[in-house]
């Protein structure tokens, strides 16, 4: 047994959507963006349908690799996350099959997501990533991560995609010339929706062991 910070996502209402092979290669283009820059110990991969799973060292990357994950679909694709920090057993000869608390626990976290959304009002502001493990680390990584999508669901269209570009390490001026608006206009945003703050929040958890 190893221990690893798990994370098991999925597409929401994906079954409602025109173009299911444009979905699934929009998700494979974002994974494959996500898994270089995050480097998990297990890729993250498509397991079945619109659900996808990966593993990293730390707690810190798994909960980074959530949030590009997201940011990378968005506006037009909105997922959901379950993560977790805990023990995994391999029980295929190549890894690829697993189980353990690690795996339990994260799934635990997507239903719990899931059970949020669908008992909330239809004006009401989501959280879509949560995070269960035994512990003080695990509340506290579970709290941070459910006011972070707070702040995310109170963003437009443009502000999201701000957001990736930012978490991208893009710059100001290089956003701006994307959405062909001014410099002045992205800092307002950037400010005003509190894009720099996530931004900060984002690397300060990034560090977590």
């Amino acid at each position: 047994m190893t221990s690893v910070a798990t994370l098991i996502g999925d597409v929401v209402g994906s079954r409602s959507s025109a173009d299911r092979q444009g979905l699934h290669t929009r998700l494979e283009e974002v994974i494959a963006r996500v898994n270089d820059a995050t480097r998990p110990v297990q890729p993250v991969r498509i397991t079945v349908g619109d659900e996808f799973q990966g593993a990293w060292e730390r707690r810190g990357q798994a909960v980074h690799a959530a949030l590009l994950l997201r940011m990378g679909l968005l506006p037009e694709v909105a997922t959901r996350y379950g993560l977790s920090h805990g023990e995994v057993t391999a029980l295929s000869d190549d890894g690829s099959v697993q189980d353990g608390p690690g795996w339990w626990q994260a799934r635990e976290a997507i239903t719990l997501a899931k059970a949020g959304e669908e008992s909330a009002r239809a004006d009401s502001r989501v959280v879509r990533t949560r995070w269960r493990e035994d512990g003080s680390v695990g509340l506290a990584l579970d709290a941070a991560l459910r006011h972070r999508d707070l702040l995310v669901a109170d963003l437009d269209a443009r502000s999201q995609r701000l957001l990736r570009g930012l978490l991208e390490g893009r710059t100001q001026r290089d956003l701006a010339d994307a959405e062909e608006i001014s410099p002045t206009a992205v800092s307002r945003r950037v400010h005003r929706d509190g894009l720099d703050q996530l931004v900060a929040l984002d690397a300060e958890l990034e560090v977590l062991p």
